[in-house]
């Protein structure tokens, strides 16, 4: 008796498992393709989104750092931060 009850609770233990990975949700999208295609085409929307406004704010946030060095007149710095600034603004505008 003590195999058939330490056997029933591995699979206890398995279908809990197997339900926590949500194993029939994901076997039912790989079913239907054309759900797999639109899901998937929306995570790459949200990652393209995510990536440009990330790379927008940190490219803003640089800009201003390197602003606030110019004004700190550094030597040799300034002038190539300078340079850096100018050219960001022309293509700005």
């Amino acid at each position: 008796m003590n195999d058939r009850e330490t056997l029933h609770e591995k699979i206890e233990k398995l279908s809990v498992t197997i339900e926590k990975m949500k194993l029939a949700e994901y076997v039912k999208l790989l079913e239907s393709p054309w759900r797999l295609l639109y899901v998937n085409f929306l995570a790459g929307i949200a990652r393209g989104f995510g990536m440009a406004v990330g790379f927008t704010i940190l490219s803003g946030i640089v800009i201003y750092i390197l602003q606030k060095l110019v004004i700190l007149n550094l030597p040799l710095i300034s002038d190539f931060i300078a340079d850096i600034v100018r050219l960001v603004r022309e293509q700005s505008y």
